[in-house]
C-alpha cells in the first residue's frame, strides 16, 4: 500500500505518471506502454562550432524537438550585432526557425520557450519583437538575467521546446 502525500510527475520509460496531492491509499498503480520508440534524430546547425563546443543543436525523438540555446553568431563562432539587442534577439530568431523548418515545424508548434539575457532590461524593452514571431499563441518559458553567456559580448540566448503530433 503506498501513501502519496505530495504532487509529483514521473517519468517511467518515456510515458508520464502524474500523481496528485490527496493522502489516498493507492494499491495499484497502472503505467501505459509508450507509444512506438523512435531513435533521437540530431541536427547541427554549425558542426564545426558545436564540436568544438561539444553540443547539439537540436534532437527530435517522437513528436518532441528539443533546441539548445540560440546566440548571435556566424558560422565562424564571431558574434553578430554586438551591443544590440534587438538585432541578437532577431538573429537568434532566425537560427531557430532554420532548425523548426529542418523538421518540418513552425513557431506554432513551439511549447516551450526560455530566454537568457545579460540586460534584462534591455530585453524588455524590445521584446516586442516577439509579437510578430508568435502570432497564433505564446508559448511558455522562463525569462532569466544572467552574468554572462558562454562568449564575451552574447547578450542574448533563445532555447526551445516543440510538439507536432503528426
Amino acid at each position: 500500500m503506498t501513501k502519496i502525500f505530495s504532487s509529483a510527475m514521473i517519468l517511467f520509460a518515456g510515458s508520464l505518471l502524474l500523481t496528485g496531492c490527496n493522502n489516498a491509499d493507492t494499491t495499484k498503480t497502472t503505467l501505459t506502454e509508450p507509444a512506438a520508440s523512435k531513435a533521437p534524430e540530431y541536427f547541427n546547425l554549425r558542426p564545426k562550432l558545436e564540436k568544438e563546443y561539444g553540443y547539439t543543436h537540436a534532437v527530435r525523438i517522437g513528436d518532441d524537438l528539443k533546441i539548445s540555446g540560440a546566440v548571435s553568431m556566424n558560422d565562424s563562432g564571431m558574434i553578430v550585432a554586438p551591443g544590440n539587442m534587438e538585432q541578437q534577439m532577431k538573429n537568434c530568431y532566425a537560427d531557430l526557425e532554420k532548425i523548426l523548418k529542418h523538421y518540418g515545424y513552425t513557431v506554432d508548434d513551439v511549447v516551450a520557450e526560455n530566454i537568457y539575457t545579460t540586460n534584462m532590461a534591455e530585453f524588455i524593452k524590445v521584446s516586442g519583437f516577439r509579437n510578430s514571431i508568435y502570432k497564433k499563441q505564446f508559448p511558455t518559458g522562463t525569462w532569466l538575467e544572467v552574468k554572462g553567456l558562454a562568449i564575451e559580448g552574447q547578450l542574448i540566448e533563445i532555447d526551445m521546446e516543440a510538439h507536432k503530433t503528426k
